[in-house]
């Protein structure tokens, strides 16, 4: 991990763009995140751009579009082979994690799906599992695209403002921001039931 991390590093400004917008992409399309989580990239992207080498906006820019397009392509794959995806070999030794994304998913619809993003292995396989499951694409982008910029601009800007201090974000941010974020999301949804029972009490 670290001669790849440090690989990152040391490439050109315009390999930095490529390199992390790719494996950010391809950690939901592909799977490629149970090798090198895609927030691990997106942290060394904002440590490039800490440097002056490259601009934080426009890494944060290529991790967001990156994040929400590696979703999308997931959730075709997801909805296109269906079943067939959940038996990979792959998946074997996850089989129990798998197993809880699926049964978060049914649960909590849309939400799982931004809630997801922040965890590595439901952020790798929940695009996938919302396709399967037939999640209607308008209600998957919404979520997918409000995950995807959060945790974007997040990650990168954490790595931005940690600078050489990288390595001990990459260990510890992961867990604290999911956490953090699910706390927000069901103060949120709390409150939005909350008023929605109030207006239909209203109503009747």
């Amino acid at each position: 991990m670290s001669c790849v991390t440090d690989t990152i590093l040391n490439l050109s400004p315009i390999l930095v763009f490529v390199v992390v917008g790719l494996l950010v992409f391809a950690e939901d399309a592909l799977f490629v995140g149970f090798v090198l989580p895609g927030e691990t990239a997106a942290v060394l992207g904002g440590v490039v751009a800490s440097q002056g080498r490259i601009s934080v906006v426009a890494m944060c820019a290529v991790v967001v579009l990156a994040a929400i397009a590696g979703d999308s392509v997931g959730y075709e794959v997801g909805r296109k082979l269906g079943p067939r995806l959940l038996q990979l070999k792959v998946l074997d030794k996850r089989r129990a994690k798998l197993d809880q994304a699926q049964d978060f998913l049914r649960r909590r619809g849309g939400s799982a799906v931004f809630l997801g993003r922040f965890i590595a292995f439901f952020r790798a396989v929940m695009p996938a599992l919302a396709g399967t499951a037939r999640m209607r694409y308008p209600v998957f982008l919404a979520f997918n695209a409000l995950g995807g910029l959060v945790w974007g601009i997040g990650f990168v800007l954490l790595g931005y403002l940690a600078g050489a201090s990288y390595k001990t974000v990459e260990k510890t941010v992961g867990r604290d921001l999911a956490i953090g974020i699910a706390a927000l999301v069901v103060i949120g949804l709390v409150v939005w039931r909350v008023r929605a029972h109030r207006r239909d009490a209203r109503t009747e």
